[in-house]
This record gives C-alpha cells, structure tokens and sequence, in this order.
C-alpha cells in the first residue's frame, strides 16, 4: 500500500490553519474557566474559601505509607496549623520500663494558697506534680490528667482544664461557681508514656479494629449463597490494611473514600449488602502492655481534699448573650447546679415538653453521625408530644430513623455515618458519608444540621479523619451558600471511651481539636462543645451519657433552635 504526501504549499496552509484552530480553542476555555470562576466565587469574597491543597509536607507512617496535605484535601499552611494545635509533649525517647512512667500513687495534687472560705465567682489554682514509680519527680510533661470540682449532695460539679508546663507539673484553675462545699477531683486517666503509646498506634496504619462485608447473591438451582468476609479503610498510595489484589475496592465518587473487603470466593464484588463491626486487634507488645494496664489508668490521685466553703456572692455570675452562632467556648463553659447545666456560653433555656414541641414547629432536624446523636432522637422522641417513630422497616438502633409531629409539622431524621462504623449488621446502602447527606439538604430557615463524627474514628489514623472533615467542610460551606439561614450545629465528641487502645478519651480530644480548629473560619456554624458536659458530671463516664446529662444537652441544642 502506497501512502500519499500531501504537497509542501498545501501542507504548511494546513500547518497555520490547524494551529490557528487549537489557539482558538484554548483562547475560548480560558475566557469560559474565568467566567465560571467570576460566576462562583466573584460575588461571595467574604465567604470561607476552602484551603487549597497543595502537594508538599508528608506524614510518614510505620508502614511506610506517606500520606501528604494533598491526600487530606487541605492546603499545606493548614496542616501545619493543626499539626500545632495537636502538638502534645511526651518523653523525647520510647520509655519501656514501668517504673519510670508516671504513677498515680506518688503523684499528687495540691491547692494554691488555700483559704478558710472564698465567694461565688472566685477561681482557686491547683498544682498537679507528677512522680514516677520510684517516687521522682518528672521532668517532662505529656500526662493526660483530668480535674473538676464537684459536691455530689448538690449534684454539681464544674470541669478544669489542665495546663502542661512541660516539665511534670500541671496547673489547673478551677471556678467557683455555686454557694455552699466542695471538693476537688483530680485523674490520671493516661500517663505520658501511654499517650506516647497511643499516638504511636494513631499514626500507625496497625487495623486495631475491623469490620465485615456481607455479601449476597444467587446460586445454583435458586439457592442463595452468603459469604461474610473482612473489610477495612483503604488509607495511603500503599493503602492501610491489605496489599495486591486481594480485595473489591469501594471508593465514593465525592469523597474519594476507599472501602475494601476481602474478595468473596464464590460471589463478585457487586453483591456487598450489609455491614457489621468485626473484632478488634491489640497491637501492644508485651513492654507496652506493661505500662499500658488498666490498674494504671483512669486512677484518682491523692491530694488536698478539704472541703471548700464557698459564700453567697451579689455580684452573678453567667451571661445573657443569645445563643447563636460566632459564639466561642469558654473554660468553663458552664456548671452543673441540681442536675442542671448552667451555660457560660449563651443564655441556655430549659425546655418543658409543650415547649420542646413549639421550638420545633415547621422544623425539619437533621442529626447525622453515631449513637450519641441518636440518643437525642430517642430523647426528643420521647418528650415531644404527639411525636410518632415512622416504620422504615431498618434496626431500631440502626437506623436511619424518622420521626413525625402532624401538628406541628416537626419532622426529626437521624442516620449514621458512612464506614468505618462499629455498628451492628445493617444495609451498606443505608450508610452514607456525612457531607454527601449534606449535599442533598436544600436548607433554608426552617432546617436544623446536628452532626457528629467522632467516636468511630478514633481506630483510624488522625490525617484519615482530617480528610473527612475537609470533605464534611466543603459540604457545609456550599450549603452556608445556597441557604445561609440555615442552622448548623456541630456536636463535639463524648468522654467516656473504654480508655484503652482501642477508644481512649486522648483520642476523642485530638479529633475534637482538628474538627473546631478546621471549622474556625466558618461563620454561620455553631460549634457545640459536650466535652466538658460529659467529663465534669458526677455520675460515671460513659460513651453514651445517662438521661440527666442527655436532657441537658438538647436543651442546649434546643437553646440555639430557638434562642431566647
């Protein structure tokens, strides 16, 4: 076969013709890329731009697994911000040796320049020094203490923030916010040798938990075949948990999240229906076990606990500031007095059921993320009346969950996140990430956003929950934009884990940081903060907080519905 020349003249005109053509083409996207970038973002200059992400700074992982600013999907600039907001001293060297971590029993509390009676409104200043188990001092900080001052009998208690000085001793002030006693509480919930060791299995790819995939589909002869496999996050260019081509890969077209299960022997990757939580796996080595016992956390230290006498006082204390977004939370951020949480962030109300019911008239409540917020939807449910559960035919505690006031026209939804989640066996269809839910909320005034995300992502490495706050942002920010009365409220997470490798409160803090310093910028977004709410009550730490401290935080939440 002969191929043709096209003659020299007619090529070169074809040459200026073709090039003149693909100039064109690209003059025109130009002028249509700065169009659209005008039409976007060119009236809104006041609104939160989300960080661009850059590739730059890694975070190396003992796996290997670099995960960069980039994969997170935030700008350089604003991971190194987080990383100083996360910043948590320690030992400069690995400490294996029990007895040089610190020990609850030598170490001690005391309180500063103590009196014979103070008045309401006052602070009182607590040292915390820190000794190890051979009764030395340390020299370093990085201690996981928690303080409060409480009288049980008046069912009241006000939460401290400890202070580091970064060479083993501690500071807390405590405010004194009620007439009558009280006394001072101080823990050791983790010694700076375990925080070492927690962060060393965060930052770990190490799957401490694991889940399973269900999978579902025809056989021979109309039988139907199951087959139950592992599944866990795929985190990282080498991914986090199994290597090859071993597994069906699941990744969100919005959020780029990747979800991998172990390939079913008998049936294709199409047939994935449910999901359940699966065991957990101890990393700890023997040493680590060591330092890491139960004996030695969440222990009370010894100190000065003389009853404090505290006088009435004319001058009040709180705040009439209406709660609204913008709001910043103090420390305290408010008291328990009679089972009652007295808010220094704005001016909390206390709702009766009839009034639980006109604050949500011609409301539609969103409450997206775990069994925490699913207990405001029981509790709402519960005490708002004519308030009726719809059958969606899912799990009761499963969910998603509706519920329905015909009178006034309330409708409550609460659906958990999207994997990982330890839940029980549930539809994988029913499992929907947090900022695509949001996507799908048209908003407007008479829509209410709760969301939490937090408990089931303290298995997982801290960039992964950095990379779906990006995402859950970048939701919040478009819906801030088509629908700026909207109310959005996000719920902090609870103390009360298992304080162990698997669920420490450590972890909890460390996420809470991340979400309230990378939502700071947005205005029109309320930051709820139940941290000290569930850490500084009388009754034991949970997870899920007993009714009393419940009530209390919907009337919080109810306060910023409808603020007084």
């Amino acid at each position: 076969m002969t191929m043709r020349m096209l003659p020299t003249a007619d090529y070169s005109v074809y040459r200026i013709k073709h090039c003149f053509i693909c100039s064109l083409l690209l003059y025109l996207a130009v002028i249509c890329m700065t169009l659209w970038i005008f039409l976007e973002y060119g009236c809104q200059r006041q609104q939160f731009q989300v960080p661009i992400p850059r590739r730059a700074k890694q975070t190396q992982t003992n796996s290997s697994s670099v995960i960069s600013a980039l994969d997170m999907g935030i700008s350089v600039e604003e991971w190194g911000r987080l990383q100083k907001a996360l910043d948590w001293p320690g030992p400069d060297q690995e400490i294996t040796q029990l007895n040089l971590s610190t020990s609850p029993v030598h170490s001690t509390f005391s309180i500063v320049g103590l009196k014979k009676s103070y008045k309401v409104g006052e602070n009182i200043s607590i040292l915390i020094t820190a000794r190890d188990h051979n009764n030395n001092l340390k020299t370093y900080g990085g201690d996981f203490y928690k303080a409060k001052l409480f009288n049980s009998k008046l069912k009241a208690s006000v939460y401290g923030e400890v202070v580091d000085h970064r060479n083993g001793t501690y500071a807390v002030t405590l405010l004194l916010p009620w007439e009558g006693q009280s006394q001072v509480f101080v823990r050791l919930e983790h010694s700076s040798e375990v925080v070492q060791i927690l962060k060393k299995y965060r930052d770990s790819s190490f799957p401490r938990s694991h889940y399973n995939g269900h999978f579902e589909g025809p056989g021979i002869n109309n039988t139907k075949i199951s087959e139950v496999v592992q599944c866990n996050l795929k985190w990282g260019a080498e991914g986090s948990w199994r290597k090859g081509d071993c597994c069906c890969e699941y990744k969100d077209i919005k959020t780029k999240t990747v979800w991998q299960c172990e390939r079913p022997k008998k049936l294709s990757c199409d047939y994935l229906v449910h999901h359940s939580m699966g065991n957990l796996e101890n990393p700890l080595n023997s040493a680590e076990k060591q330092i890491f016992t139960m004996k030695l956390t969440n222990v009370a230290i010894t100190g000065d606990t003389q009853v404090i006498t505290v006088l009435p006082n004319t001058a009040g204390i709180g705040t009439m500031e209406r709660c609204r977004s913008g709001l910043t939370t103090p420390v305290p951020a408010g008291f328990y007095f009679s089972d009652v949480w007295e808010s220094f962030v704005c001016n909390a109300q206390q709702f009766n059921s009839t009034q639980m019911g006109k604050c949500l008239e011609n409301k539609i409540i969103y409450l997206l993320g775990d069994s925490t917020t699913r207990q405001w939807f029981e509790y709402l449910e519960k005490n708002v009346p004519g308030i009726k559960r719809m059958d969606l035919h899912t799990p009761r505690t499963g969910g998603p969950l509706m519920a329905v006031e015909l009178k006034n026209n309330s409708i409550i939804h609460w659906r958990p996140h999207g994997v990982p989640l330890r839940f029980t066996k549930m539809l994988i269809t029913d499992l929907h990430y947090i900022g695509n839910d949001i996507d799908e909320i048209a908003g407007g005034p008479h829509a209410v956003v709760i969301f939490t995300i937090a408990a089931h992502l303290v298995f997982h490495p801290i960039t992964f929950y950095v990379h779906e706050v990006a995402k859950i942002r970048q939701s919040v920010a478009a819906l801030l934009r088509r629908a700026p009365e909207t109310t959005i409220i996000i719920k902090s997470g609870n103390t009360g884990g298992q304080k162990n490798i698997f669920q420490s409160d450590w972890y909890t803090l460390q996420l809470n940081t991340v979400m309230r310093e990378m939502f700071r910028d947005i205005d029109g977004v309320i930051y709820f903060d139940v941290w000290q709410m569930t850490s500084c009550h009388y009754i034991t730490e949970n997870v899920h907080p007993e009714p009393v401290i419940i009530g209390n935080e919907v009337n919080m939440l109810l306060s910023y519905v409808c603020p007084a």
